[in-house]
């Protein structure tokens, strides 16, 4: 948390009704595959979950859900006037869990390698990436779309020629890709 993020959010505590027995809870509320959005909320902090993550930073507490604990390593929670309060977040949602497919064999580990390698980094150009979510062992990979990628009107293409072009040319098992990414939810894409 930047020093403007903590100023701000303990201003905002400290005006709410009995802010001393306030936490704020920091949560994940997309689920897995799309694009991270987050909840806010000042809550009494006696009222935490047993499991959630607890912490006191200079005299304000954060809390955690232990689901999200580990996606939210490494991201930095700042303030600026022009866009208010900012997530910045290193890490990428998880895979969609979606039956039928098969996300833990050879074919899956050779996709995943080329995603994090190749695609990916091509794709944080444009600030966007994909996650893959597994296999239907008839040559379709399935992927979601996030980043700038997410509602962009460039998205069938680069998944097309982009991504299918190179999981394809090196992994014989798959032949085509498939995007399940729901686009119309997009919010910041590279495009417009």
């Amino acid at each position: 948390m930047t020093p403007e993020a903590h100023a701000r959010l303990a201003s905002l505590r400290d005006a709410e009704p009995e802010g001393e027995r306030l936490g704020l809870r920091l949560e994940i509320i997309s689920g897995a595959g799309e694009e991270f959005r987050y909840d806010l909320v000042f809550e009494e902090v006696t009222k935490a979950a047993f499991t959630d993550e607890v912490r006191t930073i200079d005299g304000l507490k954060v809390i955690i859900p232990s689901k999200d604990v580990d996606l939210l390593r490494g991201s930095e929670l700042d303030h600026t006037e022009a866009k208010g309060l900012i997530i910045r977040n290193p890490n990428r949602p998880k895979a969609p869990a979606v039956d039928g497919l098969t996300s833990d064999d050879a074919t899956s580990a050779a996709v995943e390698a080329i995603v994090a390698s190749e695609v990916n980094p091509m794709l944080a150009a444009h600030g966007g990436f994909v996650t893959y979510a597994g296999h239907d062992g008839e040559g379709t990979a399935y992927f979601t779309m996030g980043g700038g990628c997410h509602g962009c009107s460039m998205s069938r293409q680069t998944m097309l020629e982009g991504v299918q072009t190179m999981v394809s040319a090196q992994v014989p098992a798959i032949t085509r890709v498939r995007d399940l990414t729901d686009h119309s939810t997009g919010e910041n894409p590279y495009y417009r």
